[in-house]
């Protein structure tokens, strides 16, 4: 991507603020990073592009994969960090896939939805209806889990059919489907496509409910703890690279998903991305109480089969 003004300028004092990133480069050690094309995983992005993981000692690699198949590619030595949602990451570990929580990346505040025909009024007329959404263990599973379960349904109301956000999307801008459970960016694309489509719930309803972090596995921590750190500090240093250019950022992370910077910037809207004070008192006051409930309904939705150790699943001692 082209490099151009007053943002490559930043680029250069992120360097220097890190010692010769020049330098560190030339040894530095790679990681691969396995995510999906969600709005709130674009800082990653951004700092690769702007070469802040490389001026912080880190060679970053992203992978674009469906989250079922991110802690098999971690397992198989294909990827060394996993972005995803904490539901995600603890049907991994009962999955016998150890991974430690070690980033807390973002909350969605409006950026995941369900997404209907404008015939659909309330929560109780999906019943009988065809609704797109993901396979069990990916978020979209979990949140419309928990939804259903706030009005006092199940899935066996519904005729579900197992979609991705994007192929549920477009079924749902093609007609395929009565309502998708789907995210930015391709929520709102597919509303662009459907007269008379609309957002029944939206994340913004449930705060605090999808949450994503990165991980990575117990073993590689322990041994590669100057990697965790760097790429912690490139996360908190893209954030601030974002607002410093927010114009340049956007276009960045946008074209990342095939999204104008205007565009971009209305996705992220509906994403709050955690800084250091937000990620160091997540960690202390929320996570624990919240991976609880969410295994919880993990083991009651049959997604999970047993109560894994939630103790080794965080640990935020890597943020400064």
């Amino acid at each position: 991507m082209m490099r151009t003004g007053c943002i490559a300028a930043a680029g250069v004092a992120l360097a220097v603020a890190v010692g010769g990133g020049s330098a560190l480069a030339q040894s530095a050690p790679k990681v691969v990073i396995g995510m999906s094309g969600w709005t709130g995983f674009a800082p990653i992005t951004l700092a690769k592009e702007k070469g802040i993981f490389k001026a912080n000692g880190v060679d970053v690699e992203i992978k674009k994969m469906p989250a079922q198949a991110r802690h098999v590619a971690m397992a198989a030595g294909e990827v060394q960090a996993i972005a995803t949602t904490v539901d995600t990451h603890i049907t991994y570990v009962a999955a016998n896939v150890p991974v430690t929580q070690v980033l807390i990346i973002d909350s969605s505040t409006g950026g995941d939805g369900v997404i209907v025909k404008d015939t659909i009024k309330t929560f109780a007329d999906l019943k009988g209806k065809t609704v797109g959404v993901d396979n069990p263990g990916a978020v979209s599973y979990f949140w419309f889990a928990y939804l259903l379960k706030k009005n006092g349904m199940k899935m066996a109301d519904m005729k579900v059919t197992n979609l991705g956000p994007q192929p549920a999307a477009n079924a749902f801008a093609a007609g395929q489907v009565d309502a998708a459970v789907t995210y930015e960016p391709y929520m709102g694309g597919a509303l662009k496509q459907t007269p008379g489509g609309k957002i029944l719930i939206s994340s913004r309803e449930t705060p605090g409910v999808i949450i994503d972090t990165l991980a990575m596995q117990p073993d590689y921590i322990k041994k590669n703890p100057q990697v965790v750190r760097a790429i912690a500090k490139s996360w908190f240093m893209a954030l601030e690279l974002i607002k410093q250019q927010p114009a340049e950022a956007n276009r960045i992370m946008g074209a990342d998903v095939k999204q104008s910077a205007e565009d971009f910037a209305k996705s992220a809207a509906l994403v709050t991305w955690y800084d250091k004070v937000m990620n160091a008192n997540y960690f202390t006051y929320t996570l624990p109480g919240f991976m609880k409930e969410t295994a919880d309904i993990l083991l009651e939705a049959g997604v999970i089969k047993k109560m894994p150790d939630l103790a080794v699943l965080a640990d935020g001692g890597f943020l400064n």
